[in-house]
C-alpha cells in the first residue's frame, strides 16, 4: 500500500527499470539457479537483491510493473515466467481467489517469528501459510514547504492554502487511492460500495480539479522542482524530504489516509518455487528488511529490523505513526464487483471539466 500499497513513485521507478529488465528464462537446468522477481518499480534495494546472489548463487531476474491490476492482468493473461510477486493485501485476497498462489507454509520457518502478526492482513492467509508481509506506509501528502509558505496539516488546509496562492497540485492516478480521498473527506470507510457514498467522492474530487493539476505517479519529482506545491504520495516520499529538510515535507492528513501493505507471494505457476521459497525466508533477516528500509523509507513487519534502521528513519513519526496516527490509516480490502462503480465514477473525474 499501499501503494511505498512504494512505498516510492511506482510508475517514475517502472520506467527506470523497465528497460533493464532482464529475460526470463526459457526453462531447463539454468533455470533451476535463477529467480524471477515481478515487483513493483523502484521499489526494491538493488543491494538485498545483490546479497540474496550472494548468500544462495541463485541469479535473480527483476522485471517490474505500476499497478496491481498491471500485475495481475499479466499473470492471468498467461505469463508462466515469474517465480514471485509483491501483490498490496486486497491483491493477495483477489489473487487467493483466483488461485494463482503457492503455499509456501513460510510461517513454519524459523526467522516468521521476527515477523509482527497484525501485519497478516490478508483475509485469506491470516497465518502467513502462503505469503510474507514485504513492506508498508502511509499514502499522505508531500509538499513543497518554500511554495505554501507553511507547513500544511491535510487536504482541506492545503487546498484552501493552493488555492489562496493560485498553486497546483497532484493527485495519484489511481482510482481507489483518489476515491479514498475522497471517501476520507466526506467521513466513510475506503472500502465503501454505497453508490451515494461513491458519488459523493467523486463530487468532492471533481470540486478540486481547478487546483489538479495532473494525476500521476511522478508526484516527487514535480513537488522537488516546483511544478507543483504538492502532490499525493507514498511514505517513500521521506527520501526527498531527508534531502531537503528545509524545503519539503510529508504529512499523514489530520482527516486520515489511506495506508499500503505489499506481501511477499510465490506463484503456482512459478518455475523456480524452491529458489522463491528460498528468497522469502531470506528476507526473514532482520538486516535484509532493514537495509531495504534504509533506501525505501517505508515500514517493516520484521520487529527486529526495526531496531537496525538508521535514527532518521527510527525515529520519524511519519514513518513510524504513533498509535493515535495509526487510528486515523485505513487499508483497502477486495470490494468484488463494487470496483465497476468506482471505474465509472473514475472516467467522471478524469473527464470532468
Amino acid at each position: 500500500m499501499r501503494k511505498i500499497r512504494s512505498a516510492l513513485s511506482r510508475a517514475l521507478g517502472a520506467a527506470l527499470f523497465a528497460g533493464a529488465a532482464l529475460m526470463l528464462p526459457a526453462g531447463g537446468a539454468q533455470a533451476q539457479q535463477e529467480l524471477n522477481v515481478y515487483n513493483w518499480g523502484d521499489y526494491i534495494n538493488p543491494e538485498v537483491l545483490k546479497k540474496f546472489e550472494e548468500q544462495t548463487g541463485i541469479k535473480v531476474n527483476l522485471s517490474v510493473y505500476s499497478s496491481n491490476e498491471e500485475m495481475l492482468a499479466k499473470i492471468r493473461g498467461g505469463a508462466t515466467g515469474y517465480d514471485i510477486v509483491f501483490p498490496s493485501v486486497h491483491m493477495h485476497d483477489i489473487m487467493a481467489k483466483l488461485d494463482l498462489l503457492e503455499k509456501t507454509n513460510i510461517n513454519q520457518y524459523e526467522g516468521f517469528k521476527n515477523i509482527d502478526p497484525a501485519f497478516l492482513r490478508a483475509k485469506s492467509d491470516p497465518n502467513g501459510e502462503y505469503c510474507l508481509p514485504y513492506a508498508w506506509g502511509s499514502v499522505g501528502i508531500m509538499y513543497n514547504r518554500t511554495l505554501l509558505g507553511k507547513d500544511v496539516t491535510g487536504w482541506r488546509d492545503l487546498l484552501e492554502t493552493a488555492k489562496a496562492k493560485g498553486l497546483k497540485i497532484s493527485l495519484l492516478d489511481d482510482v481507489r487511492e483518489v476515491m479514498g480521498v475522497g471517501l476520507i473527506l466526506n467521513g466513510h470507510s475506503v472500502n465503501s460500495t454505497d453508490p451515494e457514498e461513491l458519488q459523493q467522492a467523486a463530487d468532492t474530487i471533481i470540486a478540486m480539479k481547478p487546483q489538479v493539476a495532473a494525476f500521476t505517479y511522478s508526484n516527487r519529482p514535480m513537488v522537488v522542482s516546483g511544478d507543483v506545491a504538492a502532490g499525493h504520495h507514498f511514505i517513500g516520499a521521506m527520501i526527498d524530504v531527508f534531502a531537503h529538510p528545509q524545503d519539503l515535507g510529508y504529512v499523514i492528513p489530520e482527516e486520515g489516509a489511506t495506508m499500503y501493505q505489499e506481501d511477499i507471494c510465490v506463484l503456482k505457476t512459478a518455475p523456480n518455487k524452491e529458489n522463491a521459497i528460498k528468497f522469502m525466508q531470506f528476507y526473514t533477516q532482520p538486516e535484509i528488511p532493514a537495509l531495504n528500509m534504509a533506501q525505501q523509507t517505508n515500514g517493516t513487519a520484521n520487529m527486529k529490523a526495526r531496531e537496525l534502521t538508521p535514527e532518521n528513519i527510527k525515529n520519524s513519526e511519519e514513518i513510524n505513526p504513533p498509535a493515535e496516527t495509526m487510528k486515523r490509516l485505513q487499508i483497502f480490502e477486495d470490494i468484488g464487483d463494487g470496483i465497476r462503480l468506482y471505474d465509472r465514477l473514475w472516467t467522471k473525474i478524469k473527464t470532468a471539466q
